[in-house]
């Protein structure tokens, strides 16, 4: 089913009265300055995700600027990932991008939380389980060995952003169902109250497509992309600790990292 994009409210969004254009610096170039506005009101909530921009006509009056003039400062926008188009229809906000440093192991929460999101996780399932095989290879267990797997729903700013699903070992599990896992992150839960020190993780990365069940959960039509993410948390000392499958939303996430030049 086709998503229903909201028309824009004028009332709200109209930036004044075309009457009295907005006066600009004359130091600056004009596009730059109409960008930065206009990319203030989006981040500040004026203009809401996947609500209507003004239309080029109305931001030319309101700005008393030419149209390529104001087509500049939407490609910058739409460069930067605040807005997009849709021909025939018009300039939509796009759904802020939050993002992770994969160059640091890090909980999604804490990491959240240092940027100013609301974050919180709601417990779809934990019990003990018969692993599987590709579960029971990465963490080295043994024949027979059963598995804790813990199912959750991430939230960022109160919309659901992944699906993770956690594998650790039963004496862990059991006592990890009695944490906050609504609040906190596991790896806090595992260093500070196990006092397990966490060293490093190996992790793939790939793109795939909702299925009916995801796209449920993840509140987005299936067959949407989905950025999959296969993670295996190390001790300190180099043991396999968890097992990890994080399924990501793909227009509300994004990761980051370092690359430094290798020496040749």
């Amino acid at each position: 089913m086709a998503t229903v994009l909201p028309r824009p409210d004028l009332n709200v969004i109209a930036l004044q009265d075309p009457a009295q254009p907005i006066r600009l610096q004359s130091h600056t170039p004009l596009y730059a300055q109409i960008t930065e506005i206009l990319r203030g009101r989006i981040l500040e909530g004026t203009y809401q995700p996947n609500q209507q921009m003004p239309s080029e006509a109305d931001l030319m009056a309101a700005f008393d600027v030419s149209r390529i003039t104001v087509r500049q400062a939407l490609g910058n926008l739409q460069s930067e990932g605040l807005i997009f188009r849709i021909h025939g229809k018009g300039t939509f906000v796009s759904r802020p991008r939050a993002f992770q440093d994969l160059g640091s192991l890090q909980g999604f929460g804490t990491a959240m939380r240092q940027m100013g999101y609301e974050t919180h996780s709601k417990v779809l399932s934990l019990r003990a389980v018969r692993p599987p095989q590709q579960v029971k290879d990465k963490l080295g267990l043994p024949k027979g060995a059963k598995v804790t797997e813990l199912r959750r729903l991430r939230f960022l700013n109160r919309e659901p952003i992944s699906v993770d699903v956690s594998y650790l070992p039963t004496q862990i599990g059991v006592r990890l169902a009695k944490a906050d896992l609504a609040n906190r992150d596991v790896f806090s839960i595992l260093e500070n109250d196990f006092q397990i020190p966490l060293g490093y993780a190996d992790l793939q990365m790939t793109s795939m497509l909702a299925s009916e069940d995801l796209a449920a959960k993840l509140g987005v039509a299936e067959g949407s992309p989905i950025l999959f993410i296969e993670r295996v948390i190390h001790t300190r000392g180099g043991d396999p600790l968890e097992y990890e499958e994080l399924y990501y939303r793909g227009d509300g996430f994004q990761f980051k990292v370092r690359v430094a030049r290798a020496a040749e």
